[in-house]
């Protein structure tokens, strides 16, 4: 009874102990979630108009507008944007709700400085501008290609003349090649994908607005995902992977937009290109990738002579063919 009697305060000393520490630590994280976000990471905010519905300093609608105007207001009736007018009554889309109050700008008979312009403001004050909207939808745009590139909304849409719903400049991939002048030369070579025929879009493969890899393709857990949206036949599961297609990728064999090679493949020989890992050396011996049983000889050439399933099988762990 005596040692039952002395071990009680130690445990109660111990759990003392783990309660402190388990209570600093929650301190410690709390302050650190309400601490403010570097700098690098803050999200896009807009140094442009921040007005209420009803601001007593909006002037009365478009309509004044228009009095200097007239093409642009007159043109806004069939901007995707005012289809939110009708949607939403009480929160009407009106020029004020991205070029800020006007009245100042009227008062002044159209002083430029009086007023939020997209069109010579700087790009992060255009994005965040959009973004007060368009969040939402464009979660990612902060940390994409084109925000990191200095490329403002406006760069593809045009808010005013634009009749299309998304407001694009111009049609893809006309668009995309503005920027994107080598990715036009490769859509150009006799293998590639059938973006000029207008079969497949930028948009298909890539999400202009925002990705976390470092060309914005529709993916994040998988690289090859936007591959294996139409290419159904290689996407699997297999029992046998072959495990390059998840190391490497599809672009581990085949070039994504265009080539001189038939299958958009990389090297002009399918032998070069499984030979890049399964190359004859006296330090492979056994394992994986083994080497090779053939020499390169006829009647041994290509190696998918045999191997048929390269993307991977349900049947063979050597990925051959039905006549296995």
């Amino acid at each position: 009874m005596q040692s039952r009697k002395d071990a009680a305060p130690k445990n109660l000393t111990g759990l003392r102990a783990i309660f402190l520490l388990t209570l600093s630590a929650a301190v410690l994280c709390a302050a650190a979630f309400a601490a403010p976000l570097p700098q690098t990471l803050q999200p896009i905010k807009s140094a442009g108009p921040q007005l209420t519905p009803n601001s007593a300093e909006n002037v009365a609608g478009s309509n004044v507008c228009a009095g200097c105007h007239e093409e642009v207001v007159k043109g806004f009736v069939e901007n995707p944007h005012a289809r939110l007018t009708a949607s939403h009554p009480t929160d009407r889309v009106t020029c004020e709700s991205c070029h800020g109050s006007g009245k100042a700008h009227v008062d002044s008979h159209g002083d430029k400085t009086k007023i939020f312009n997209p069109a010579t403001a700087s790009t992060h004050d255009v994005d965040g501008l959009c973004l007060d909207c368009h969040q939402d939808r464009h979660p990612d745009f902060d940390r994409s290609a084109h925000a990191n590139g200095n490329v403002s909304c406006l760069g593809c849409h045009d808010i005013h003349q634009s009749k299309a719903d998304n407001l694009l400049k111009a049609s893809q991939p006309t668009l995309c090649y503005q920027c994107h002048d080598d990715t036009r030369f490769n859509l150009a070579l006799p293998y590639h994908h059938k973006v000029n025929e207008g079969l497949v879009q930028c948009s298909d493969c890539h999400d202009v607005h925002g990705a976390f890899e470092r060309t914005p393709l529709k993916s994040v857990s998988r690289q090859n995902a936007a591959c294996v949206k139409c290419h159904t036949e290689t996407a699997g599961p297999w029992s046998h992977e072959h495990s390059v297609v998840k190391s490497e990728g599809c672009v581990g064999c085949h070039t994504p937009h265009g080539g001189t090679n038939p299958r958009l493949l990389n090297r002009a020989d399918v032998n070069a290109i499984c030979l890049q890992c399964h190359s004859p050396s006296p330090a492979i011996t056994a394992g994986t990738p083994p080497r090779p049983v053939h020499g390169k000889q006829a009647p041994h050439q290509p190696c998918t002579t045999c191997h048929l399933n390269i993307h991977g099988s349900n049947t063979s762990k050597d990925f051959l063919g039905s006549e296995e």
